[in-house]
């Protein structure tokens, strides 16, 4: 649906910002301001800037979405990088890591020389479509009911197990089709270090490094990722052997989480931010690892459960569509099929057993529960909207930009402090900042509801209001995680250049991350990137649901 195509990639950057809690300036490096050096030049800057603030508008309609999985994308977001044309045709949900591009793309080799080999059922011929989701979004189709294919092929066994505890009918087709795993990634200097002082680097030496404060750990979000969703409950199961949803468990979880970043909401991030040295350690697959030639110095040592890529049949598949699934698997399996698999960087690690978690689909899904509660450990997030009004949002974009923010901020938790500023010549601050309660929660519909576009684009100046906003919020709450998040066409116009904030950005630390629609996004990524911030194309896929997943991992 058009009016949701924006909304995705908010949450896709909201999630992508765990870099957002690093301490805001250090002390001034090659000439760079220091954090107070910074705050009196934003404090001089300001007086230039004419902020006015609007009356509050409560919005008591409500926001909650009407069933679950209302949020998902029309499936044709997700296009089919296969597509069969035989009489019997099996639809399959297939991970990225081997259904999409380059050299993620294994599934689709096979999928292809598959459906010209001809084979039959009953003397017709059988092919698969093969359609790329990441195992986490195509698990919530599947378990909402919003479209089930005829068969699911994730990362791992986990997702099998929570979609197994809804009452979908599953059954395990096959166990494997190509051989991987998750893993500890460290540069080969740091993993030297690490191994002088606590000898094999095992996730249990891992755990005691980062809590130990020795060692910064980046990691991927267990909403959506699979080896996101391997550590998460390997790192219980450490905690606590024989109940890792136990008291001891979910405490040392939070004592963890203390200690690193906010969760990445996409490898590629995570992979960014270890390449700029921000990271001393990461969790990967060993098939991305291998694919990425930027990590040929880095040292991988596998953990936790394997990903060997099980096959799943859904809705009690049967007939021919069973007949075909079995053909299928079998050439997955042969010789040739393999072997492909081994160019692709599958079926390494093979000594590697795995560490089974041995948790319920029900406990899988409380897991998830535990790690939102407890991914900031204790501390506030104090975040700012900065909304563009300009006369170029005007139409479509000013829609989708409404309806993204409202039918997400359920996933927003009450605990966290959110503001909002709209911008066009002059700013405005809609909506200060305050704890997200449910009459702040109101004003903030209220808020978003009421903003129309028309005028210029003065995107920097709201920017200085939005970061003044948060650090106001600071020193209230003097231990709150900052983030701003601008939405924008990206057209800048009007008021301060980005050039005269830069050394401001920089110095306070704070990370600004862009979300453009149907913009020219060079000048929105050059803001997002002082800070290791991310930057998104609104208009690349949709908005709504990727903000679940981003308010689910952040906020």
């Amino acid at each position: 649906m058009k009016i949701r195509r924006l909304a995705t990639c908010l949450a896709l950057v909201i999630a992508m910002a765990f870099t957002a809690i690093a301490p805001a300036g250090c002390g001034a490096v090659g000439g760079e301001l220091t954090q107070e050096e910074a705050g009196k030049e934003l404090s001089a800057l300001l007086t230039k800037i004419r902020v006015d603030t609007a009356t509050p508008l409560l919005d008591i309609g409500g926001t909650e979405l009407t069933a679950p999985g209302a949020e998902l994308p029309d499936i044709s977001n997700y296009p089919l990088s296969v597509r069969g044309t035989g009489q019997v045709d099996v639809e399959i949900f297939g991970s990225t890591e081997k259904a999409g591009p380059g050299m993620d793309g294994w599934l689709n080799t096979v999928a292809e020389a598959f459906n010209k080999e001809g084979r039959t059922v009953n003397g017709k011929k059988a092919t698969v479509s093969i359609r790329p989701l990441a195992s986490g979004t195509a698990a919530e189709y599947i378990i909402t009911g919003v479209y089930i294919p005829d068969v699911y092929t994730p990362a791992n066994e986990l997702w099998g197990e929570m979609i197994k505890s809804q009452g979908i009918p599953i059954e395990t087709a096959a166990t494997r089709i190509a051989g991987n795993t998750a893993g500890i990634l460290m540069s080969r200097k740091a993993d030297s270090d690490f191994r002088s002082k606590y000898g094999e680097v095992t996730l249990s030496s891992i755990l005691e490094a980062v809590l130990n404060g020795e060692l910064l750990l980046g990691y991927t979000n267990p909403y959506a990722s699979s080896t996101g969703l391997n550590i998460l409950t390997a790192m219980l199961k450490a905690f606590d052997g024989a109940d890792p949803l136990s008291s001891q468990a979910t405490y040392k979880l939070e004592q963890f989480q203390a200690k690193v970043p906010p969760v990445a909401y996409t490898t590629a991030q995570m992979r960014e931010s270890a390449k700029k040295g921000v990271l001393d350690a990461m969790i990967m697959e060993y098939q991305a690892y291998i694919n990425e030639p930027s990590l040929k110095d880095y040292v991988f040592t596998p953990f936790g459960e394997r990903h060997d890529n099980p096959v799943y049949a859904l809705n009690n598949l049967s007939g021919e569509k069973r007949e075909a699934l079995d053909l299928f698997i079998a050439y997955c399996l042969e010789a040739k099929s393999q072997k492909e698999a081994e160019r692709y960087g599958f079926n390494a690690n093979e000594s590697y057993k795995g560490v089974k978690v041995g948790m319920t689909g029900a406990q899988l899904f409380a897991a998830q529960r535990v790690w939102k509660e407890k991914k900031d450990a204790g501390r506030p997030v104090a975040a700012v909207f900065v909304a563009d009004t300009s006369g170029s949002m005007e139409g479509t974009p000013i829609k989708e930009l409404r309806t993204s923010l409202i039918n997400a901020a359920q996933y927003i938790n009450d605990e966290n402090y959110i503001g909002l500023v709209s911008y066009s010549n002059d700013v405005e601050i809609s909506l200060p900042i305050d704890s997200f309660n449910a009459t702040q929660r109101a004003y903030f519909s209220g808020a978003v509801k009421s903003l129309s576009a028309s005028g210029s684009t003065a995107t920097y100046d709201a920017v200085l209001v939005g970061l003044d906003m948060l650090l106001k919020k600071q020193a209230e709450l003097p231990n709150a995680k900052l983030m701003l998040f601008v939405l924008s066409d990206g057209e800048q116009n009007e008021g301060y250049a980005l050039s005269r904030i830069t050394p401001i950005v920089k110095g306070l630390g704070i990370p600004v991350h862009t979300i453009g629609y149907n913009a020219n996004l060079d000048e929105l990524k050059k803001i997002s990137e002082i800070n290791e911030a991310s930057s998104v194309n609104a208009s690349e896929s949709d908005v709504i649901y990727n903000l679940k997943n981003i308010f689910n991992a952040q906020l």
